[in-house]
């Protein structure tokens, strides 16, 4: 364990996203069913790397409403310690980018590879779940579609594994700009003008808006174009 990266709150200009399908949502007792990345080199893609994995169990019936992978698509697949020795060859000593990946993917990825193949990945790896609520506090959600929808990024054929990491590497790079607006104090936020809390970005029927994070008692909304 003293071997694993550690997580960072920089941003880098090469770097590996990658996102995992799983049979659920446990980390020790679910499986992997499908491992995809995508590498960047000076903020621009140079390779991509994906799969569907054989994970030697039934897939949860909730996991695959979710990511549409079903036991019949997997059965021929090679199964995770045949995948895993590919998947670090293609990292590298690269950082690691993805969305919940502290908490979710990352677990996935040391348990298998202590497991089958002895060791223990030390790329250091960002989550841009984490620096997505630093940069953007005034969203209400910070999920990965969330985050997309808002740059106007398209989310067709989202919770597969490969599309997540073209969608989160746009994600990430937006969010790269965005970062450097909050350093130079470029970037503002609009305080309710009933109340006085900093308002929290929303969807609404046409499109994005700034309301109150005080509603229902406080209902002040305001244009996203307005002058702030």
């Amino acid at each position: 364990m003293s071997n694993r990266g550690k997580k960072l709150n920089t941003f880098e200009p090469d770097y590996v996203v990658f996102d995992l399908e799983t049979t659920g949502v446990s980390p020790y007792n679910d499986r992997i069913v499908e491992i995809s990345a995508v590498k960047v080199k000076n903020h621009e893609v140079v390779d991509e790397f994906s799969t569907l994995v054989n994970p030697e169990c039934h897939i949860s019936e909730g996991a695959s409403a979710v990511n549409g992978i079903y036991d019949d698509m997997v059965k021929d697949s090679p199964v995770i310690e045949k995948v895993l020795p590919e998947f670090i060859e293609f990292i590298e000593d690269l950082p690691l980018a993805g969305h919940n990946i502290h908490s979710f993917d990352m677990k996935f990825i040391y348990r298998d590879c202590e497991k089958f193949l002895g060791i223990t990945p030390g790329n250091d790896y960002i989550d841009t779940l984490y620096i997505s609520r630093r940069c953007l506090p005034e969203m209400a959600h910070h999920r990965l579609t969330d985050l997309a929808i808002h740059y106007g990024i398209s989310i067709e054929g989202a919770h597969r594994a490969l599309k997540d990491c073209r969608m989160n590497q746009q994600v990430y790079e937006f969010l790269i700009n965005e970062a450097e607006l909050v350093s130079k104090g470029e970037k503002t936020i609009p305080v309710c003008q009933k109340c006085g809390k900093k308002m929290t970005l929303r969807n609404g029927k046409f499109g994005e808006f700034w309301g109150c994070p005080g509603y229902p008692n406080c209902n002040f909304t305001m244009n996203v174009s307005a002058n702030i």
